[in-house]
C-alpha cells in the first residue's frame, strides 16, 4: 500500500496524458459525450487484496501479489472512462483509439475486449472486430489495458460504454465493490441491468431509425421549382 501511495503520481500523470490525448483527437472528439479519469482508491485497492489473500488462503495456494509485482498484477490502479451514446458508435472509435495509442507509443497488453452478458451484443461487438467476453457482472463495456511509455511499468485501464450502460456501473460501484453488497442489493442490481440494457437498445434504435431517415431524405429526388405563370390580357 505504501508502495502505491508513493507512486500514484506516476498514475496520475498517464491518465491525465491519456485523457488529453483521447479527447483533443478530432477524429474521435465528435463521438466523446463524456470523459474522465480516476486513480483507485487505497481503501478500496486494500480490501480487494485483502479479500484476494483470503481467498488464496482459503484454496490453499500462495498470494502472488507484492511490492514487486504489483503494478503488474494490479492492471486498474489508474483508469480513463469514454461515455459515448449508442453501440454503433464503437465500429467507428475502435480504431481511431488504436491508431492514437500507436501514436504516442503505448502498448495494449490487452484488448480491446467487449464485456457482456447480452448475447446479442456480443455477435454485434464481435461483427466489429472486438472480442467478446462473457462475464456474470451484467454490464456492457468494451476494455483496453495500457502499458504506459515511459521507465517505470505501469498500466491504466481504458473503458468505452454507452452512457445508459454507465448508470448501471456506478451504481454497481458504490454498492457492491470491492465488497459485495446484501442479497437484495444484488437482486436488484440484475433488474437495473436488464433495465440499462433496454434502455441501451432503445437508444441504439432510436438513432438507427434516424439514419435510415436521414438516407431516406437524401436519397429522394428533388421536386422542380413551381413556375409562376402570369396570364395577361391581350390587346
Amino acid at each position: 500500500m505504501q508502495h502505491f501511495k508513493e507512486n500514484s503520481y506516476l498514475f496520475e500523470t498517464f491518465a491525465k496524458g491519456l485523457l488529453g490525448q483521447l479527447s483533443e483527437n478530432p477524429a474521435l472528439a465528435p463521438y466523446i459525450h463524456f470523459i474522465k479519469y480516476r486513480i483507485k482508491d487505497a481503501e478500496h485497492l486494500r480490501r480487494k487484496l485483502q479479500l484476494q489473500a483470503l481467498e488464496a488462503k482459503g484454496k490453499g495456494v500462495a498470494f502472488k501479489i507484492s511490492r514487486s509485482n504489483l503494478f503488474a498484477k494490479v492492471t486498474d490502479l489508474a483508469g480513463v472512462r469514454v461515455l459515448h451514446l449508442h453501440t454503433d458508435q464503437v465500429r467507428e472509435m475502435n480504431p481511431i483509439i488504436l491508431g492514437i495509442l500507436a501514436e504516442h507509443q503505448y502498448r495494449v497488453l490487452e484488448g480491446p475486449t467487449a464485456v457482456c452478458w447480452d448475447r446479442e451484443y456480443e455477435t454485434l461487438f464481435d461483427g466489429f472486430g472486438i472480442e467478446p467476453e462473457s462475464r456474470e457482472s451484467m454490464y456492457t463495456s468494451v476494455h483496453y489495458i495500457i502499458e504506459a511509455n515511459q521507465q517505470t511499468k505501469i498500466t491504466a485501464e481504458l473503458q468505452v460504454r454507452t452512457l445508459m450502460e454507465e448508470v448501471w456501473g456506478e451504481v454497481s460501484h458504490r454498492v457492491d465493490y470491492p465488497v459485495p453488497g446484501s442479497r437484495s442489493c444484488r437482486d436488484q442490481l440484475k433488474v437495473l441491468a436488464r433495465l440499462t440494457s433496454g434502455s441501451t437498445r432503445l437508444v441504439d434504435s432510436i438513432f438507427k431509425t434516424h439514419a435510415e431517415g436521414a438516407a431516406g431524405t437524401r436519397s429522394e429526388p428533388r421536386a422542380r421549382p413551381s413556375r409562376s405563370i402570369k396570364k395577361t390580357k391581350r390587346p
